[in-house]
């Protein structure tokens, strides 16, 4: 039987999945690591615990299913992994959710214009995109910046200590902010206004591509950015079906056949998984996050299905309690890395059922909008 192996590289944990050709599954397995929040507005994580995290997957999903014809990756997008000259990680990588970089991005939109920027990249300078976490090293850590010989996102690092590769695909490299996204290659305008080495950066290739083997000779799909592939699996791949996607963040897909931007940038336009088509993407970074706060906030012990039964005894509008998702800054349609959650109207009738009520309703409103 002809074995195929999935592995995400998320930001709770690394996932993977064995299936036949035909999408049958054979095998799951999973395993979580740590977020590392050392400052207000900060988001790490060690990449080296994907790469312990990966290991362990492939080993429960090759005894359960036997060894794959083939791996794919995806993984969540826009970290940035730095790495020195003999690719050892140089500090932890900064993660799609942090937002310490709102002064670089107002540098980067002042170097190249707002409207040339989002001509070239399709999207404004957001806090979550890597290179002005690259700009931010720059500014704050020039020892470290100093080190760098190579910049990876996430699930590529673990292409790299799987294969030896460097190497990413279109849908990821399109939320560096360094991609001609129309062109499917790096910008060398971009890079050349903001002084960043191309030599730094992977190979770019379309997602079914093969981009490198394993010790064992397996072939290593280039992949794709978590919600690219996401859109794939559940058949996205072409203009008129639309996608909700919720994980911390909530993501809602719809897949294009030409590359267009939005003018003023309130969603994403990024290259897809799809080979020759593009597609556009709303993110906001609290959605069923959201819910994970609240429970963690009023007893982490009350399981999800608890709270939603709780929830299900207010009628729609919670009697005027509203909830404001913006735990964690927002992306779009309004990029404001301080924009901050709030609950309001709150009444002496309301218990714990109606703040839950109000977190589902706030969530769901915020992707409608």
């Amino acid at each position: 039987m002809t074995v195929l192996f999935g592995i995400d590289v998320g930001t709770s944990a690394t996932k993977g999945l064995a299936i036949t050709p035909d999408g049958a599954v054979l095998a799951t397995a999973e395993v979580g690591y740590p977020l590392s929040t050392p400052k207000p507005g900060w988001s790490e994580q060690d990449p080296e615990d994907w790469w312990r995290a990966t290991e362990t997957v492939l080993a429960e999903l090759t005894k359960t299913a036997g060894a794959p014809a083939g791996i794919g990756l995806s993984g969540q997008m826009h970290g940035l992994v730095a790495l020195d000259e003999n690719d050892n990680v140089i500090r932890p990588a900064i993660l799609w959710n942090d937002q310490r970089t709102q002064a670089e991005c107002d540098q980067i939109e002042n170097t190249i214009g707002r409207q040339r920027l989002i001509a070239l990249t399709g999207n404004r300078a957001l806090t979550g995109f890597t290179a002005p976490k690259i700009l931010w090293l720059r500014n704050h850590e020039p020892d470290n910046y100093a080190r760098i010989a190579r910049v990876l996102l996430p699930k590529d690092y673990v292409r790299l200590r799987l294969t030896g590769e460097h190497a990413t695909d279109v849908s990821d490299a399109s939320g560096m902010l360094l991609l001609d996204v129309a062109n499917r290659a790096w910008s060398k305008e971009v890079l050349q206004a903001l002084n960043i080495d191309p030599a730094w950066l992977p190979t770019v290739l379309e997602s079914p591509e093969p981009s490198g083997i394993t010790r064992d000779g397996i072939p290593v799909a280039a992949g794709g950015g978590d919600q690219a592939a996401g859109a794939v699996g559940v058949g996205v791949d072409r203009k008129g079906p639309v996608s909700v996607a919720l994980g911390t963040s909530g993501v809602v897909f719809a897949a294009l056949d030409a590359f267009a931007a939005d003018p003023e940038a309130r969603v994403h336009a990024f290259c897809h998984a799809v080979p020759g088509a593009w597609h556009a993407m709303g993110v906001m970074l609290s959605a069923a996050g959201s819910l994970t706060w609240l429970r963690d906030a009023t007893d982490s012990s009350t399981p999800f299905d608890v709270l939603l039964n709780e929830a299900a005894v207010w009628p729609a509008g919670t009697e005027n309690l509203l909830f404001l998702p913006y735990l964690a800054g927002e992306r779009t349609p309004y990029a404001d890395p301080d924009a901050r959650g709030a609950f309001v109207g709150l009444s002496l009738r309301h218990d714990r059922g109606a703040l839950t009520r109000a977190v589902l309703e706030g969530v769901a409103f915020a992707l409608k909008d």
